[in-house]
């Protein structure tokens, strides 16, 4: 039997309220913020940026194979290395709204088209 695997990923979810003019920047803005991340920061798994259908609301997901990983990209954004905070005034952020979470189980396609769970002991 071959051991389960432990699935620690950690997400972070930013959601930001906004005018519906100022999405296609914000969205541009955190695509290019992700892309930084990817690149720059340890245990990036996967992210995405989604918009609500009124435009009044995007959301900024991103997975880390770990909570250290995520907190690590974190504080660069509050110590400014990715200029956050420039990112919230200029797209004119009337609220922004951060959850943290652990990933517990997981269910996905396989290759053959199967859907699998990954979980957590």
């Amino acid at each position: 039997m071959q051991p389960v695997e432990r699935n620690c990923s950690f997400t972070q979810l930013i959601e930001f309220e906004i005018e519906p003019h100022q999405q296609p920047g914000l969205v541009s803005a955190l695509s290019a913020q992700t892309e930084h991340l990817a690149q720059h920061y340890q245990g990036f798994l996967s992210a995405s940026v989604q918009a609500s259908d009124d435009g009044r609301r995007v959301l900024n997901y991103l997975q880390w194979q770990s909570r250290e990983a995520g907190e690590a990209a974190f504080r660069g954004f509050e110590s400014g290395e990715q200029d956050f905070w420039q990112l919230i005034r200029a797209h004119q952020a009337k609220g922004v709204t951060f959850g943290s979470f652990q990933v517990l189980r997981s269910i996905e396609r396989s290759a053959d088209n199967a859907l699998q769970c990954s979980l957590v002991n």
